[in-house]
């Protein structure tokens, strides 16, 4: 279990002197590693070291970042030999070779990306809303009929995104305990060995369910379907690529609006007066959603690798270097937000980086914010008395090398 010594704001930065390790545990599940503290000087760039001894490019700087995410000369191409890996597990991931999305750059980025568009718009999010209230509201209801205590994590914040991706990719929701678990495994590990045999698991499943949809004589209306009756047939896509982006959408779908739900209800339970205004004024949501994706920054690290010289600021990123996107300094850049350590919704901070930008700028986000609008609402409005049922520093929260949230959220009303 983490050791959660900092319930309040990080130390003030240093400048760095040789290379920060990354990635690193944090402290305070809802502050960057107080060991990151030297990449908020103020600088654009930083050199850090990953966990195989390489040391890479920090992209620090809020202005730099966005920059930088949108230029062609870095690569997202997780095939690549140079490509920086942030942990053994993904190192032996790329042994896989079958990438799909985040993990190609344009014009195959491009080419998988358009194909997606029409079911992540902002439009099929808003008609998604009755779906997803109705999740939302019979999960609470399921609690609150089981009394208190409970774990937000497995009886809110978790199901509420399993099944609404399930629902929009066209997968059973009978099968969620296996590819919940098989998605733990597969981002946690906690050996490289099981990360693999978790990803070989959810392939196999994925491509089982893909050749069953393929003998449906009429296709269902989710996602898969459609690749596999559309895509798949006209050799748009070969099983393979359908089955990598199956896996993406399925994994990415749930895991992390599952930690933003979960961490952003331990965040606001620490902030008493910030949540009395939210649950005063249910019409703040939206901006709240948007501040705390900014100040949690659960997917903290994007990776890149540069194709050629680019010159930053006099700086210069070598061909070949590793580049990663330090998503929790890059949303905490003094120069942009004042008082970045705090949480506060008034600022306008919709120009975050926690979906990324760019190209890659996460596919999902339209969804995502639906979904954690709705379940925080919901949230506060049945259960206005909700609170800790155990101390917070006794309460686990998830290690640095993968996406940030909580482990289990024991709550009382």
């Amino acid at each position: 279990m983490n050791e959660l010594t900092d319930l309040t704001e990080p130390t003030p930065p240093a400048h760095p002197a040789d290379p920060v390790d990354w990635p690193q545990d944090r402290t305070c599940p809802y502050h960057p590693p107080t060991g990151y503290d030297p990449l908020r000087d103020g600088n654009p760039l930083a050199r850090i070291r990953l966990y195989d001894g390489r040391t890479a490019w920090a992209v620090t700087g809020h202005g730099t970042a966005r920059a930088l995410l949108s230029d062609p000369r870095l690569s997202s191409d997780r095939r690549r030999e140079d490509f920086p890996m942030p942990n053994a597990r993904f190192a032996v991931a790329r042994e896989r070779r079958q990438v799909a999305l985040l993990g190609l750059d344009d014009p195959e980025h491009q080419t998988q990306r358009r194909m997606l568009i029409p079911d992540f718009t902002l439009k099929r999010a808003t008609g998604m809303r009755p779906a997803i209230q109705r999740i939302v509201d019979e999960l609470l209801d399921r609690m609150i009929a089981e009394g208190p205590p409970a774990d937000l994590v497995s009886s809110f914040a978790l199901p509420v995104p399993s099944m609404v991706i399930c629902d929009l990719l066209g997968v059973p929701y009978a099968d969620h305990e296996f590819f919940e678990a098989q998605s733990r495994r597969l981002l946690r590990g906690p050996a490289p060995a099981d990360s693999l045999d978790a990803r070989e698991k959810l392939e196999a499943y994925l491509g089982d369910l893909a050749d069953r949809k393929s003998r449906d004589a009429v296709p269902g209306d989710g996602v898969l379907d459609d690749l596999v009756h559309q895509r798949l047939r006209d050799g748009a896509l070969d099983r393979a690529e359908v089955v990598a982006l199956a896996l993406i959408l399925l994994v990415a779908g749930h895991e992390t609006t599952a930690n933003m739900i979960s961490l952003g209800t331990f965040t606001l339970l620490q902030q008493p007066e910030r949540l009395a205004e939210l649950r005063a004024d249910p019409a703040l949501v939206p901006a709240a959603v948007e501040e705390l994706m900014r100040m949690l920054s659960i997917a903290d690290g994007l990776l890149r690798v540069a194709l050629e010289d680019i010159q930053v600021d006099g700086t210069t990123i070598r061909k070949g270097d590793g580049v990663l996107f330090a998503t929790s300094v890059i949303n905490r850049d003094e120069s942009v937000y004042d008082a970045p350590d705090t949480l506060d919704w008034h600022r306008p901070a919709r120009h975050h980086v926690a979906f990324g930008f760019g190209i890659h700028q996460c596919l999902g986000q339209n969804l995502a914010r639906t979904e954690l609008e709705i379940a925080l609402r919901t949230l506060w409005e049945r259960l206005p008395d909700l609170r800790l049922a155990a101390p917070p520093e006794e309460i686990p929260f998830k290690p640095g090398d993968t996406i940030q949230g909580m482990l289990e959220l024991p709550v009382t009303w």
